[in-house]
Order: C-alpha cells, then structure tokens, then sequence
C-alpha cells in the first residue's frame, strides 16, 4: 500500500500517545458497531491497531484524529460482521438459527446496563435503524458534530441531520411509550441547547 509521507519513531510514539487517549471512546464506538459484543469489539479494534501501525490505515489529516478513526473502526466492524455471517452461512447446519443470543442486558458487570433507567434508554436505541442509532450514538456518547458523524459514517450532512432527528422522534416516542407502565418521565428533560 502506497503511504503519502514517510513515518518516522516520533510520529508513531505521538500516533500511539493519540490511540491511547481515544481508546475508551474508540472500545465505545467499537461496541456500538458490533451491536454490543464485547468480545466481537475488542477483536475489531485490535484489528483497527494493527492497521494502522502496519500503514494499512493511513490518516492524512483531512478529517480529526478521532473522526478518521471512528470511520476506521466502523469500516472494519462491518467487514467483519459480513465475514462472520458469510462464515455461519457456509457451516450452518441450520440449527444455529434458532438458538438464541444472550442479551446485553444479562451481561453483569457493565456500568451503564446496571439501572432500570439506563436499560430501557438502550432498549430503546436498540430499536431505532442502524443509521438512527449511529448518528445519536456519534453525537450524544463521542460528542462529534454532526458533520462530524456524517463524515465517520460515510454520507452527507443532509442525512446525517435527518438520521439524527428521526432516532430523536423514534427515542422520544418509545420513551414516551413506556412512560406510563414504568411511571418515569422524561418530558421537560431536553437540553435545550442541543442541536
């Protein structure tokens, strides 16, 4: 692979510096690339590493640090993903398909899933479309704009706005759905200051 300009010790003891400053938000985004499979992440962002300190990934600085990668990390969860579902394809006996996987939400040990609260708001991003999720998944937890987000996800701003305000509709009314039967209430909470 043909490299732009030539990578010499400081730069890849300053790339890596960078790599471990990102690397909670990159695991993170990581996680939300492989639907929430721990091992699955942690093997895609190893895979994110090694290509670029090998120079398969090379960041030119078009975009920031933390954007390329992101666009990195997703690339490379979706190839996956495509290699392992093709994988099962091939050896299926067709039993596999009706076992069932293991919820996140059985998954002790993580912060996030361990109230109520927080378990119905990802039951509810789990809901939206892939993009939906993306977009507010990119702007809420990573706080990258929405050019930003756009950028990571490969499409146009114009459509990055319209995934991000439709996941906010949809969360809003399954939020709102469940309201009632679980007595919370999350009107009146919108920052106002949000895009």
């Amino acid at each position: 692979m043909r490299i732009d300009r030539q990578i010499d010790r400081m730069d890849i003891a300053e790339l890596k510096a960078e790599l471990e400053t990102l690397h909670s938000a990159s695991f993170g985004w990581a996680l939300n690339c492989c639907r929430r499979d721990r091992a699955e992440a942690e093997e895609v962002l190893q895979m994110v590493y090694l290509k670029i300190l090998e120079g398969k990934a090379c960041f030119r600085g078009e975009a920031s640090l933390k954007t390329w990668l992101f666009a990195v990390i997703r690339k490379t969860a979706i190839g996956e993903h495509r290699k392992n579902i093709l994988r099962k394809l091939r050896w299926s006996d067709g039993s596999e398909a009706t076992r069932t996987l293991v919820s996140p939400l059985e998954q002790p040990g993580a912060a996030f899933e361990k109230s109520e609260t927080q378990a119905l708001f990802q039951s509810a991003m789990k809901s939206l479309p892939r993009r939906q999720r993306e977009a507010l998944h990119l702007v809420f937890y990573q706080d990258l704009s929405l050019s930003e987000a756009a950028e990571v996800m490969g499409i146009s701003i114009g459509s990055a706005r319209q995934h991000y305000d439709r996941g906010k509709k949809r969360l809003r009314e399954y939020l709102g759905q469940t309201e009632s039967a679980y007595g919370i209430s999350w009107r009146g909470k919108e920052n106002p200051g949000a895009v």
